[in-house]
């Protein structure tokens, strides 16, 4: 893992954050992660976590802000830049901006004025798949078609490796296709095949995720305990040039807590 600094995506453990923030970040420090990507701030101040990383010696990356509340008020970019985030990140479309769907040409049209203001503020957009992006509109992949009318200057990649996968990508060569434009990598890692209703298992809708749990056993898992192949994912993410590896695991599994799959996962990755 020399090759990259490791940060853990803060969604993976948010139970704990809501009930100790400052404590939970302490535990991450501890385990041995570099930095964190933010998913909400959990009613702190940007000066409060500003301060917190910087006695941890912690990182803050990045953060995960929807696409619906940085389009509504730009401004709020502003928080994460006082942070010291050097990226944030379209996390996630709700069914209306998807591809295929009518405003998913407002997500195109909306990365270029978040990006713009992004760089304003010393920071670089990033966006974040999931595997709906891998549907084909005249014969492209959505998501390539999001990166060909976005230049690399106002949208950077966040590939998410486990997507890639459920969407039928081999997840490092994806990485390789987007060399010198992904500077992090999600590292997540899942058992099982893709099912009806995959989105409940990332907390989305709740009542339909025993079904889906249920459905072809899908769940996601610790890295390096499911079905991934993350030294060839490590590999193509060093020729692309990734700074940062970010691990991610939207519900915990094997009967362990959340923390435990975040410590068995940087456990697995410094034996690599």
């Amino acid at each position: 893992m020399k090759d990259f600094l490791l940060g853990i995506q803060l969604y993976s453990v948010r139970d704990d954050l809501e009930k100790d923030f400052e404590g939970t970040l302490k535990k991450i420090k501890a385990m041995g992660y570099d930095g964190v990507e933010f998913a909400g701030l959990y009613g702190n101040c940007p000066c409060k976590i500003k301060k917190i990383c910087a006695e941890l010696d912690l990182i803050p990356i990045s953060a995960h802000v929807p696409f619906a509340e940085m389009i509504e008020n730009p401004e709020v970019l502003k928080d994460y830049a006082e942070i010291g985030c050097k990226f944030v990140v379209i996390p996630y479309l709700t069914e209306e901006y998807r591809p295929g769907n009518e405003k998913f040409g407002e997500v195109i049209e909306g990365a270029k004025l978040l990006g713009t203001k992004a760089n304003e503020l010393g920071m670089k957009l990033c966006y974040h798949n999931h595997d709906f992006e891998f549907v084909k509109l005249n014969g492209e992949y959505a998501l390539d078609i999001l990166y060909k009318e976005v230049s690399a200057d106002l949208l950077q990649t966040e590939i998410d490796t486990c997507w890639v996968n459920v969407g039928g990508e081999n997840p490092a060569e994806y990485v390789k296709k987007y060399a010198g434009r992904a500077e992090i990598v999600h590292l997540k890692d899942f058992n099982g095949g893709k099912s009806e209703n995959m989105y409940a298992l990332i907390g989305i809708d709740e009542e339909a995720k025993e079904e889906a749990e249920n459905a072809n056993k899908f769940e996601f898992r610790p890295v390096g305990y499911g079905v991934q192949n993350f030294p060839a994912i490590l590999e193509a993410s060093k020729e692309a040039g990734a700074k940062w590896v970010i691990v991610e695991q939207d519900e915990p599994s094997m009967g362990k807590s959340r923390m435990e799959c975040a410590e068995m996962s940087i456990n697995y990755l410094n034996t690599l």
